[in-house]
């Protein structure tokens, strides 16, 4: 049976999940919002098969430059909560299922793909 978890406590999972990131990756990671929503909305889910659990959206730190990215506005990760509750039975594995999906799309963020981002296990 799918969990069933409120919204400050998916958050605090989310915030547990940015924690593991290791410190010589977290103080690399520049000018994102890590945002938490129920459901992606059409034009998210649009290019993406399947059910979107994360999505990036920016300009990942391998195409910046100083004279391309200027001014802009903070990149953008979307942990989608309603996905990640129909998939899961228990807080462990929302927990562990959280945790997969921020440091995938922090991955994005480094400019890393998601063929490799499966081959390292973070799929």
């Amino acid at each position: 049976m799918p969990i069933a978890v409120s919204l400050d406590r998916f958050e605090e999972l989310v915030a547990e999940a940015i924690d593991l990131i290791p410190d010589e990756l977290a103080t690399r990671i520049e000018n994102v919002a890590i945002v938490v929503q129920d459901w992606a909305t059409p034009s998210q889910q649009a290019g993406h098969r399947g059910t979107l659990l994360g999505l990036y959206q920016g300009i990942d730190l391998t195409r910046r430059s100083p004279m391309s990215y200027n001014a802009v506005m903070p990149d953008r990760i979307t942990i989608f909560r309603g996905p990640h509750m129909r998939m899961a039975n228990t807080e462990e594995q929302l927990r562990r299922r959280i945790a997969t999906t921020v440091i995938h799309e922090i991955g994005h963020h480094f400019g890393i793909d998601d063929a490799r981002l499966h081959e390292l296990g973070w799929g």
